[in-house]
């Protein structure tokens, strides 16, 4: 176990270190659409733009935060709610898509992402768009290598045992955070290979949507199914550790990804810029973003609920 927190630590570093040109980039983009020496992106104005800039440098901050958090000692005294949650969010931003981000960082079909609603920019010279890229990409690593191993510092009980006691619902209809999670899970998957029902401009349609539109759907119901075996107890015998890593990653992705897009859809179902739309009927779109941000919230507290409890007295560190 120690060299494996030598790899957690190793990795928190590195993942502080890759998103810092992140954080720079993005001061850079702020400071300099304010002072008019840098335009704003497709479809925003101004106020606009400075604002969702600033709610991603308010990001990148706290992701860099939670880096630092996992392997300095200050980490282990600071309140465990608040810790948990923007690491939950961190996680489910990247990990789960970093397949996605990895593959887009190659000139290629994935190149264009105007349409995603990720992180709709201006145009960036190559080496500014690698950064980005790069730090996207160093933090998801990071995270997926460092969290486990402070995890198990802090709470060790929390992923101890096995399935099969203990399973707080134990009836044969899923709960409705279950269901939730499917059906949008569904309906993403649907939209990724290629289905047209509710997709409003068809022509619209990229590789990178439906890529992510893909990845999103496939961990949409990766959590639902976790959730679902960790509440329920099975199957029997299955290490608790596994479920309850999937079910954090894929809550995490469902609420992070939808919390992201949904003002951005509702943005354009009101301000209807000419020159940024999304392929997906913008109702239907803010309709799932919200359930997907109200089932994964309730997944992540169903699996805290459901966490063994502690052998013994144990000093509580949050």
């Amino acid at each position: 176990m120690i060299r494996w927190d030598r790899v957690g630590q190793c990795a928190a570093y590195g993942a502080a270190l890759a998103l810092a040109p992140y954080l720079l980039i993005k001061v850079s983009w702020v400071a300099g659409s304010l002072a008019g020496l840098l335009p704003v992106g497709a479809g925003f104005g101004k106020a606009e733009w400075v604002v969702l800039n600033s709610a991603t440098i308010g990001m990148a901050g706290i992701g860099i935060a939670v880096a630092l958090a996992l392997v300095r000692p200050w980490g282990m005294r600071i309140p465990g709610a608040p810790f948990v949650f923007c690491a939950w969010v961190g996680t489910g931003f990247l990990v789960p898509v970093l397949p996605y981000a990895v593959f887009s960082s190659f000139p290629g079909p994935a190149d264009d992402g105007r349409e995603t609603g990720t992180d709709p920019g201006p145009s960036m010279p190559d080496w500014e768009a690698a950064l980005v890229q790069f730090g996207c990409v160093g933090m998801g690593l990071g995270l997926a290598l460092a969290l486990p191993a402070y995890l198990r510092r802090r709470w060790p009980d929390a992923f101890a045992g096995r399935l099969g006691r203990g399973g707080r619902e134990t009836s044969g209809a899923p709960p409705w955070r279950v269901v939730v999670g499917v059906t949008v899970g569904l309906v993403w998957l649907y939209w990724a290979v290629g289905g047209t029902v509710a997709v409003a401009r068809p022509g619209e349609r990229d590789f990178a949507w439906s890529t992510l539109s893909g990845l999103l759907g496939f961990w949409a119901l990766v959590a639902s199914g976790a959730t679902w075996a960790v509440l329920g107890g099975r199957p029997a015998g299955v290490p608790r550790w596994g479920p309850m890593v999937l079910g954090w990653l894929g809550s995490g992705s469902l609420f992070a990804w939808s919390g992201w897009k949904l003002p951005f859809t509702l943005y354009l179902a009101v301000a209807q810029p000419a020159d940024a739309t999304l392929p997906e009927d913008l109702a239907l779109a803010a309709v799932l973003h919200l359930a997907a941000v109200g089932a994964g919230a309730a997944m992540l507290r169903a699996l805290l609920r459901a966490r063994k409890p502690s052998r013994g007295p144990r000093r509580a560190h949050g």
